[in-house]
């Protein structure tokens, strides 16, 4: 058996884990702990009991479940006298959501009944294989918890997206740089476009698609970079996934690009993606290698 100290770590981390990550996860069971809450009610008092006057917007947040769900949830466990909804006092329209002192009793009987059952399910488990499944759900829980990528292909020119050409501009020691408009007019322009790599709401990266009118079917990869606090995650090859996708579904054959010998580490990334070498398709001065691919 496994002292106290130790099963009292393990059985915290395990409902942790469970607490924030089995409703994301759509763990939806009938009855939680063989009670007589769903896990999604348990989970609404857990979060309440925690942050007194949190609103029913910031649980939708927390749980990613639809708001009228989350009302009508709400609502049960109000007329149980579980929860307490008060107006703000900044807005009378928010309600600030509190436990009852039956719900303070209800969450305790929970977090006991969790602690029975957690401790039952260790007990039986070798310590070494207790410390895997610990280290693996904190594992889980790291990456659950990092942001997300998301690739976004701009509608309109942003301040964002003219910030991190700026920085492009400067690291890469840019000489012929766009004008002001210039990305709104390639925004707007068949077969063209820029993208943005955003991990949550910080813009990490970005790529330009630009078609070039002095070749018949063909468009230019632009500007394509990363910032280096972001580099080692693959972005580079997500921004380049989504303007080829866009750029076949609008009927272009190739896409060109330029570099300079300097930039070996994105030389190497356009071989690795089936672009092959051509010849000087355009005046750039800074270029000293030029590159297409066919997009099939």
């Amino acid at each position: 058996m496994p002292s106290s100290s130790e099963l009292s770590r393990q059985i915290l981390s395990i409902r942790r884990f469970n607490r924030t990550y089995t409703t994301r996860l759509g763990l939806l069971r009938k009855s939680y702990l063989d009670g007589s809450f769903s896990l999604t009610e348990a989970r609404i008092l857990f979060e309440i009991g925690a942050a007194p006057g949190i609103t029913a917007v910031r649980l939708c947040t927390l749980l990613d479940l639809d708001r009228g769900y989350i009302s009508r949830t709400l609502a049960s466990l109000t007329r149980r006298r579980l929860v307490k909804q008060t107006a703000s006092k900044q807005d009378a329209r928010e309600k600030l959501l509190s436990l009852t002192a039956a719900g303070d009793k209800a969450l305790a009987r929970i977090d006991a009944q969790s602690s029975k059952q957690t401790e039952a399910w260790l007990a039986p488990i070798a310590a070494a294989d207790r410390d895997a499944i610990v280290q693996s759900l904190q594992r889980v829980e790291e990456i659950l918890a990092r942001p997300q990528l998301r690739i976004v292909r701009l509608t309109r020119e942003t301040d964002d997206a003219r910030r991190i050409l700026a920085e492009y501009y400067e690291a890469v020691s840019v000489i012929q740089r766009d004008a002001s408009g210039a990305i709104q007019r390639i925004i707007n322009e068949p077969a063209s476009g820029m993208w943005l790599a955003m991990l949550g709401e910080e813009v990490v990266g970005c790529v330009v698609l630009r078609r070039l009118a002095s070749i018949e079917g063909a468009s230019e990869c632009k500007r394509l970079y990363v910032v280096p606090a972001a580099r080692g995650k693959r972005i580079a090859e997500a921004l380049l996934d989504a303007q080829e996708e866009y750029a076949r579904n609008a009927g272009v054959k190739w896409i060109y690009l330029d570099s300079h010998d300097g930039l070996q580490p994105a030389i190497a990334l356009y071989r690795k993606r089936g672009y092959k070498d051509c010849k000087r398709y355009n005046d750039n001065p800074q270029a000293t290698v030029f590159m297409r691919k066919r997009l099939r």
